[in-house]
């Protein structure tokens, strides 16, 4: 457990990194004492501080929700991090490479929520009567720290490596699909580069979201009427280089275009 002037000044570290695009050492190598805790701590922090400044959390996203992703990283559940307005990236509009370190895509099943979530008890059922739609969307991961050099401590005090988010035009009831059973692909330049499953995420990315709606509430937060919820990838991440464009088609729910330059 790291003190409260630990935290702040690698909650400040973490901030300065992300406004330099200089990246930092991992949190975790100066401070092996540094728990889930602190992490989640240090993340607020930095929350608290960006809504200060006048953004606007409107959702948040779940990482590290396969299984190959937990055992890498020796955990045995997801972790978390806040989606602000500030984030948001449009399909017509190019994003800057420049304006990040380590950029990569992932491709997600979003949930736009029409009711609020319950806390502690929240089901799968819950979350399904609750999503006013699916989404198709892709999720811009980054790292402030250097070369993704990351443990699971270090990516959940650096916002679960959210940098931003695109989502399709489409909007569709989970009572017209399969969640379970969206089949992704995700071509770059026009290349096939990687294919996926809802399924990747918990097996049910409702799981991923009733998984948040519980954890979230340990930190006295509630998912809402409106949020955006992020549950996972349906594939692997991939990086992002300026030139490239990414379209991910998911079936039976459209598609949703991300360029870079």
């Amino acid at each position: 457990m790291l003190t409260v002037e630990t935290r702040d000044e690698l909650a400040a570290d973490l901030a300065q990194a992300e406004r330099s695009r200089e990246p930092i050492a991992p949190l975790t190598a100066a401070h092996p004492d540094i728990d889930v805790v602190d992490a989640y701590e240090i993340q607020l922090i930095n929350i608290r501080q960006r809504v200060a400044e006048g953004a606007r959390v409107v959702g948040h996203k779940v990482g590290l929700s396969s299984k190959v992703m937990q055992q890498m990283m020796g955990v045995d559940e997801p972790d978390y991090g806040h989606l602000l307005d500030e984030m948001q990236v449009f399909e017509d509009v190019p994003v800057k490479t420049g304006k990040y370190l380590y950029p990569r895509v992932e491709v997600e099943v979003g949930f736009i929520l029409s009711d609020d979530l319950p806390g502690a008890e929240c089901t799968e059922d819950d979350v399904l009567a609750a999503t006013e739609a699916l989404v198709p969307s892709i999720e811009l991961i980054d790292t402030r720290i250097k070369d993704w050099q990351i443990k699971i401590c270090d990516t959940i005090a650096d916002n679960a490596s959210a940098a931003g988010f695109v989502l399709g035009a489409a909007r569709v009831s989970p009572k017209e699909v399969d969640v379970q059973a969206i089949d992704v692909k995700l071509n770059r330049n026009d290349e096939l580069i990687a294919e996926g499953r809802s399924d990747a995420v918990l097996g049910n990315p409702a799981t991923a979201v009733a998984w948040l709606a519980r954890k979230v509430e340990s930190f006295g937060v509630r998912l809402k009427k409106g949020d955006i919820v992020l549950p996972g990838s349906c594939t692997f991440a991939v990086d992002a280089r300026a030139g490239d464009e990414f379209v991910a088609e998911f079936a039976g729910l459209g598609a949703v275009r991300l360029s870079f330059e």
